[in-house]
């Protein structure tokens, strides 16, 4: 089984962030092979490759086995292996929820993502795109030959260069960083536009001041999407970013490099070898 490494999850270890029951198993994203199934479960069997959106509440990922629901988990994307399939369901699903369920993208529209090359930023990307938008997004200088990989138009050195002195009248900015880069992206979006934000709720005065729209939230799982994902990764229209593989002995340098922020892609725990 692989399980994949989120900031939530550092976040829970440190203190920093409300968790579910005492003692608690952290890991929220999961892929690996069905070992038994529950007297109601009809849509897997045993054997079936799975992966899974552990809930807040009942996650479990960093172990060599893990409770989910049906609601929670989907058949894993055929074309890439266990490690790469855990890294999709919490930040693709994020991803999923702001642009799609949120914000409503669609073929025409342009989106500004903020940090394009973090875990949640890279499939944002790739789902935006899916969707025929046209995609900004912001890096720093040593991502930037990853937002070009990743088909981004307008691919933007946060370093050196500020967003809003070469983006305007945007649809969409879906804003996954901390810092000032909300309160100035309120001016880049055009009358009716939207910001979605996973980093804190968006100032009502500044969205009434520049006639946009605003939604802040927190994902959850959702298996109808992991299906819709599926679906794009083995068309070849999403790939996950995996910057790296670690045993689970050495969670703690993979939470390590997870809190200094600038994680490229995913980092994945390898729980256990699978076999299918």
């Amino acid at each position: 089984m692989a399980a994949a490494v989120n900031p939530v999850d550092v976040a829970i270890r440190e203190g920093r962030f409300g968790g579910g029951r005492l003692p608690l198993t952290l890991g929220m994203d999961v892929s690996g092979v069905v070992e038994k199934i529950g007297s109601n479960i009809t849509k897997f069997k045993t054997g079936d490759a799975v992966y899974a959106y552990l809930s807040f509440r009942e996650q479990g990922g960093y172990a060599e086995y893990a409770i989910a629901t049906e609601g929670e988990t989907a058949l894993k994307p055929r074309s890439i292996n266990f490690e790469k399939a855990a890294a999709v369901p919490l930040a693709a699903t994020t991803a999923w929820q702001a642009l799609v369920d949120k914000a409503k993208l669609t073929a025409g529209q342009t989106v500004l993502i903020h940090g394009g090359s973090g875990g949640v930023g890279t499939f944002a990307v790739q789902i935006a795109k899916a969707r025929g938008a046209k995609v900004i997004a912001t890096a720093s200088t040593a991502n930037q030959d990853l937002l070009k990989q990743l088909g981004v138009d307008q691919p933007i050195d946060y370093t050196t260069t500020k967003f809003e002195d070469v983006v305007k009248d945007v649809d969409v900015v879906l804003n996954g960083v901390r810092g000032d880069t909300m309160a100035r992206s309120y001016a880049v979006v055009k009358k009716g536009g939207i910001i979605v934000s996973i980093t804190g709720q968006p100032d009502p005065a500044e969205l009434d001041k520049h006639v946009i729209r605003g939604a802040g939230f927190m994902a959850h799982p959702d298996a109808t999407i992991l299906q819709e994902l599926a679906k794009l990764i083995d068309d070849g229209k999403i790939t996950p970013i995996v910057s790296g593989v670690t045993p689970l002995v050495d969670v703690a340098k993979a939470h390590e490099q997870i809190a200094s922020q600038h994680t490229r892609g995913k980092l994945v725990l390898k729980v256990a070898n699978a076999t299918k």
